[in-house]
């Protein structure tokens, strides 16, 4: 299974075609023989927007594809790089050749040998001009890819490639369904074909995804049968469906992981956990709008805004200050960063200096005739962004800025909003990768329709960091990089960064084997189960 870094997001729609049965739920930590068999139902806010993996972006869609696809690489529980479609690989002393031995007798779900055709494929369907891909970069750096055998890749590379390995670790589609296909109109959008731990069985958009384990996968079929995402974006009824035994995971609000889970009946029928996630949530400036084109203006944007305001009230004090795109205490972080503290009276001299004043006396500043108005667009369901929009507009408005809060459902948002770049400001977050490689996020050349630099952050070092940083192996030269593009990204304020929450996840206490380590709580999820003695549903 592909590991996922962090909880699934949260949601609901009830599991149909699921015979309930009784179960009783033993105390932690009681001893009991895995068995095969059950349901779990998992909790998601936002729908898949297309189960190709090449053309999702959202993390919606990547959980999904996550169990139902491999790679050849993965992270292990501690972040190491295994094997995962590849059982070995070498690597050239002059890092540029990577050859790949790939396992054998893996099939694909629907029975098709898997071979090194298909990651050819695979590697040819990200670098095609007509693939609507944000992922296609570190693939145009190869120079040659080749299949001399069905269970042997090589790739070599024009310079080295930092991240390189753990680029393998995209998902390996199928050749023989998609090839010489239009891949946008694919039916596999709809219901995928991999070689992962999980089949597709159904998907009704807004409602629920179903999968199946694979009797067939190479890592052993998974204990749990099947796997139900139930889809709503909120999280308040969702968490009335996990108390009434409706979910059997979700990721909880801060509120609910504080103050709402304390009952013994709680603990006793659930797990909760919590560890820093590997993500940061901001608030992002579309710089094709003439309001954000003076950095003087970020900057005062992010004076303004009281961070620990929103960390206390909304994540009550389950998270911590971003100042950048990396997760605090890793190798690349640069804690040494200039901060915006909450500082209304710095935000109005800078706001000053850049032309804004109230010159009609209103409240609300202008320049040139014209208001300082905007809206921040968000995705529904998301309790955290939107009680966060909330307090970021009632500071704004206390230095003369007159915000408006837009909440628009999640594939919508996407498709309408963000990939066109047709906003002019937005709450969202990004999971930080283990490689500190944000080429595809920040750099100039990736701003087009689509791609992940859509608030339009153009920077002629930062481009030329990112291009040396991912061309050296060197973890101190590339510590140095990244530390510097923290800088430049503190001055320039692209994003006001606002905070690393911690993941919340809770999981029904009948089911075993979940063991929490660097990487999350999912790492490990073929290897869950529950006793057959307190099985819940039946086919």
């Amino acid at each position: 299974m592909r590991m996922a870094l962090f909880g699934l997001l949260v949601g609901l729609v009830f599991a149909a075609g699921c015979e309930k049965q009784t179960a009783v739920i033993p105390a932690e930590g009681k001893a009991a023989a895995p068995a095969h068999g059950d349901t779990i139902l998992m909790g998601t806010i936002g729908d898949a927007s297309t189960l190709l993996p090449v053309l999702a972006a959202d993390s919606a869609s990547g959980d999904i594809n996550g169990l139902v696809y491999n790679g050849l690489v993965r992270y292990d529980k501690d972040l190491k790089m295994e094997g995962e479609l590849a059982e070995s690989w070498e690597i050239s002393p002059d890092n540029l050749t990577f050859t790949f031995h790939l396992r054998k007798g893996v099939t694909w779900h629907d029975g098709a040998p898997f071979t090194s055709a298909d990651v050819l494929f695979t590697y040819h369907l990200y670098i095609d001009p007509k693939t609507p891909t944000a992922y296609s970069e570190r693939y145009k750096q190869v120079d040659t890819a080749e299949a001399p055998d069905p269970h042997t890749f090589r790739v070599t590379y024009k310079k080295p490639l930092a991240t390189a390995l753990i680029s393998w670790g995209f998902s390996i589609h199928p050749k023989h369904l998609l090839d010489g296909k239009d891949i946008t109109t694919s039916p596999l959008g709809q219901a995928p074909i991999g070689t992962g731990p999980y089949k597709f069985v159904e998907w009704l958009r807004g409602e629920k995804i179903v999968l199946e384990a694979n009797p067939n996968y190479f890592e052993g079929e998974p204990y749990i049968k099947r796997v139900v995402y139930r889809i709503i974006p909120d999280p308040s009824t969702m968490f009335l469906e996990l108390q009434a035994g409706g979910l059997d995971y979700m990721g909880l609000t801060p509120l609910q992981y504080g103050r709402q889970t304390q009952t013994p009946e709680f603990e006793r029928q659930f797990r909760k956990y919590r560890y820093p996630a590997f993500a940061y949530t901001y608030l992002g400036y579309n710089m094709r709008r003439p309001y954000f084109q003076d950095k003087r203006v970020r900057q005062a944007l992010s004076y303004a805004i009281d961070k620990q305001e929103i960390i206390d009230g909304v994540l009550l004090g389950l998270g911590q200050e971003a100042t950048g795109p990396f997760k605090p205490g890793t190798w690349p972080h640069n804690p040494d960063v200039v901060r915006y503290g909450y500082d209304p009276a710095k935000a109005k001299a800078l706001l000053a200096e850049a032309g804004w004043k109230d010159s009609d006396g209103d409240g609300i500043l202008d320049k040139d005739g014209e208001p300082f108005r905007f809206t921040i667009a968000t995705n529904q369901g998301n309790d955290q962004r939107t009680k966060s929009g909330e307090i970021i507009q009632r500071r704004l408005r206390e230095v003369g800025i007159d915000v408006k809060l837009r909440g628009i459902e999640w594939a919508s948002f996407l498709k309408e909003f963000i990939n066109p770049g047709n906003f002019d400001a937005t709450i969202m977050g990004w999971t930080i990768p283990i490689d500190p490689d944000g080429y595809d996020v920040w750099h100039s050349s990736k701003t087009k329709p689509g791609e992940l630099n859509f608030i339009n952050f153009k920077n002629a070092e930062v481009d030329q960091l990112l291009e040396s940083g991912r061309r050296t192996f060197d973890q101190e030269e590339r510590r140095r990089i990244y530390f510097r593009i923290q800088e430049i990204m503190a001055e320039e304020q692209p994003y006001t960064f606002l905070f690393v929450p911690d993941a919340l996840p809770v999981v029904a206490a009948r089911f075993r084997g979940v063991e929490p380590a660097p990487g999350g709580i999912m790492h490990n999820f073929i290897k869950w189960y529950v006793p057959a003695s307190e099985q819940k549903y039946a086919r």
